[in-house]
């Protein structure tokens, strides 16, 4: 495992010690879990971006495809 040094405002330490006391858990152990925590909301944020544009991109062919299943369906001899 790798040592990061940070620097932290007085208030964030305090907290943080505080959580870590609550949850019986050492302070370097709570900071990890918060930057896991953050890491994961991170990617979820990154792949929802991603699915999003890539709807955007496929919406106008959909839409397409969809009026020729519609035009189908609504065709007397189909």
């Amino acid at each position: 495992m790798t040592t990061v040094s940070i620097r932290l405002p007085e208030d964030v330490l305090k907290e943080t010690e505080k959580r870590a006391r609550e949850l019986r858990i050492p302070r370097a152990e709570y900071i990890r879990r918060a930057i896991e925590i953050q890491n994961a909301e991170a990617v979820a944020r990154h792949r929802r971006q991603r699915l999003m544009e890539v709807s955007r991109r496929v919406r106008k062919e959909s839409l397409r495809v969809n009026a020729e299943f519609e035009a189908i369906e609504d065709a007397p001899d189909a």
